[in-house]
């Protein structure tokens, strides 16, 4: 039994087969917060790659890195969504977002695109633009990180919550669907912090949520900081209870896209434990089984765990009473 609403789940029910997503990164992508004449180095945990897969050294053309990950998956699913995850895919003019969206449209066996930026990076004509893509299915990865603009500073983030706030409520006018991105464990917050965030972002129009724990990636920031002894990362057992609770304050219809950060192999200095990441699922499962709880139980689901966090909930519509809440509460 699931006791949140899963990615997996949401896609089975909306398209009746898998759907796979397929991360992607645009040649020439890049940053706002990264300027080497300026001497920024982007947000303080973020790698040279811009958190994506890296493959655009080896596979500049999106169709090669669309086929090549096909093959690899072709034989677990049917149909695919294109993630452009690295850096921030809409910093360019709306011309360049227009164009990225006509080279996914025309990949084989897509069903939908989701596109990774910032809240500073979107406007109406960017929005405009996304929102009239033809595919079924279309996503704003949208990284808010922190609802606490001291904490934004701190990471040197280069946006305020006041920009995360517009991005999503113009985004929410034109129903493109926006999965948040939130941080456990980000210098100088602690419990407190990272639960408030959660609490306001299960009250903005978000469509789906990822929780990651914060971990070392090399060559950043973060890294000089750790191995100074200037920063220490979340155990297993403290961001489980987070995202545990996490979990119960968020609306039972908003999708579950991530729950543990998924970092290369090769980029991980610290913690060891976020290589594990079936077995941190695991105790996040047995925890809220342990207190009889579930997504949403301490927000619109208090009466048990909603019929459509399950494959046969498949043609049952989550309830839009929290989405519609938060869009009329964020558009007056």
């Amino acid at each position: 039994m699931h006791r949140w609403y899963p990615a997996f789940v949401y896609f089975r029910q909306r398209f009746g087969v898998r759907l796979q997503k397929i991360v992607l990164d645009a040649p020439g992508a890049s940053c706002p917060n990264r300027d080497a004449a300026t001497g920024r180095e982007g947000c303080v945990f973020c790698n040279p790659y811009g958190s994506g897969s890296g493959l655009a050294e080896a596979a500049p053309d999106i169709s090669m890195q669309w086929e090549h990950w096909r093959a690899h998956y072709g034989a677990k699913a049917r149909l695919f969504m294109a993630y452009f995850q690295s850096f921030t895919n809409t910093c360019g003019p709306v011309e360049d977002v227009r164009g990225l969206l006509a080279l996914a449209e025309g990949l084989p066996a897509i069903a939908g695109i989701a596109i990774g930026t910032r809240p500073d990076c979107v406007d109406e004509a960017k929005l405009d633009a996304i929102a009239a893509c033809a595919l079924p299915e279309v996503w704003l990865e949208l990284g808010l990180q922190s609802a606490h603009d001291a904490t934004l500073a701190r990471i040197r983030r280069g946006h305020d919550v006041a920009a995360s706030e517009r991005a999503v409520r113009l985004a929410a006018e034109r129903r493109v669907k926006v999965c948040g991105h939130l941080m456990a464990g980000l210098p100088g917050e602690g419990e407190d912090n990272f639960l408030d965030s959660i609490r306001w972002a299960a009250a903005l129009p978000l469509a789906g949520i990822k929780l990651h724990n914060v971990y070392v990636a090399r060559d950043t920031p973060l890294e000089r900081d750790y191995l100074a002894g200037a920063y220490a990362p979340l155990g297993q057992e403290d961001y489980v209870a987070l995202a545990a609770e996490a979990l119960t304050l968020l609306p039972a219809g908003m999708v579950i896209q991530r729950l543990v950060s998924d970092p290369a192999p090769d980029e991980l200095v610290a913690p060891e434990w976020t290589r594990l990441k079936s077995r941190t699922h695991d105790a996040i499962r047995a925890r809220l089984a342990a207190g009889k709880e579930w997504q949403g139980c301490r927000n619109d689901a208090r009466d048990g765990i909603p019929e459509w966090f399950e494959l046969r909930g498949r043609g049952t519509t989550p309830p839009l009473r929290q989405y519609s809440i938060a869009m009329r509460h964020l558009l007056t």
